[in-house]
């Protein structure tokens, strides 16, 4: 069962990412329609495409962005939105079969049925809030809400993290527990898994207003540490939401938060002399400094497709890192 989980959280993964290029590539409002069941059968016919292209020239983003594209142009921006939709309805499926054999043959341990049908419901979720994230971008302006990209990145992120703590639980045996309860240590750490999922809703933002492409220096923001235009907006908090200088600067003095922290509760763990607590220092460690160097390097290359998705998945690597050094310190 735990490794039937392993799996689902390592196809969620792999859908943040295909959610990273297809954003990246500008394909996601290439397909103008949702069909939940109907839409897994892609054009077949050179005939069915030019009508699918037809309905594509119809909206926005051919009008305004991609006028003159030529089919061979729109098939690949279709085919990566396609295959973001279909990975979702493949998840729901190799999610539902085996739950329902598990159930079936009594195998579920006390308590683990509601939570497991929780998470089959918030992937039915993610799939209409997807939709309602397109057809924010099927209007005047061919850009989704950068309120609804986040709100659709952060339920796939909670998703993951949710299945990951149920096989933290279901594999973790007892010698496995520490021996030193390090009370102090507890809180903190699900603080700190909770700051790196904050954190991800932050280069949501980023990603929703195109943040990323405005100031591509570092450790400066242009030609100073405290950029002009922070939070000028009317009102000033909607800045952080809506403002690219701000939601760029916000974004980096959160990651340097998070710097010191991490590092901080790292040396914590490593210090507690525990194979488990060790364990997750040095994940914490190691998966910190990959993400670092995949963030400066995506915003001095200036947001490349292949370092932008790793640089999503690196976050999804230091949740999981964190997400395991809350459970050690918690499950006792």
């Amino acid at each position: 069962m735990a490794l039937w989980l392993v799996f689902c959280a390592a196809v969620v993964f792999g859908m943040v990412l295909l959610g990273a290029v297809t954003r990246l590539t500008g394909s996601g409002l290439s397909m103008v329609d949702w069909k939940p069941l109907m839409g897994v059968v892609p054009p077949l016919s050179e005939q069915a495409w030019q009508a699918s292209f037809e309905q594509y020239q119809q909206y926005p983003e051919y009008q305004t962005v991609n006028r003159g594209m030529d089919l061979a142009g729109y098939k690949r921006i279709f085919m990566f939105e396609y295959l973001h939709r279909v990975l979702g309805r493949l998840i729901g499926v190799i999610f539902l079969l085996p739950l329902l054999y598990f159930a079936y043959r009594r195998m579920l341990r006390p308590g683990l049925a509601p939570r497991l049908s929780f998470l089959f419901v918030l992937g039915g979720l993610q799939g209409l809030l997807g939709w309602y994230m397109v057809q924010s971008g099927l209007v005047n302006m061919p850009r989704v809400s950068q309120y609804r990209l986040t709100s659709h990145l952060g339920l796939a992120v909670a998703i993951y993290a949710y299945m990951l703590w149920l096989v933290f639980d279901l594999v973790r045996a007892r010698a496995d527990v520490p021996a030193n309860p390090a009370g102090g240590l507890r809180g903190s750490s699900l603080l700190l898994a909770g700051l790196v999922y904050l954190m991800i809703l932050s280069g949501g933002l980023v990603a929703g207003t195109r943040a990323g492409f405005a100031y591509p220096t570092w450790p400066l923001m242009g030609d100073s540490f405290v950029p002009p235009g922070l939070y000028a907006t009317s009102p000033w908090w909607l800045a952080a939401f809506e403002n690219i200088t701000t939601v760029q600067f916000n974004h980096r003095l959160f990651a340097y938060l998070l710097f010191v922290l991490i590092n901080v509760q790292a040396w914590r763990l490593w210090r507690l002399d525990d194979a488990a607590s060790r364990r997750a220092a040095l994940l914490l460690a190691l998966a910190l400094n990959v993400q670092v160097v995949l963030g400066i390097s995506t915003l001095l290359l200036q947001v490349p497709v292949a370092l932008a998705t790793a640089h999503q998945g690196g976050a999804l690597l230091l949740l999981t890192a964190a997400l395991y050094a809350a459970h050690v310190r918690l499950r006792q």
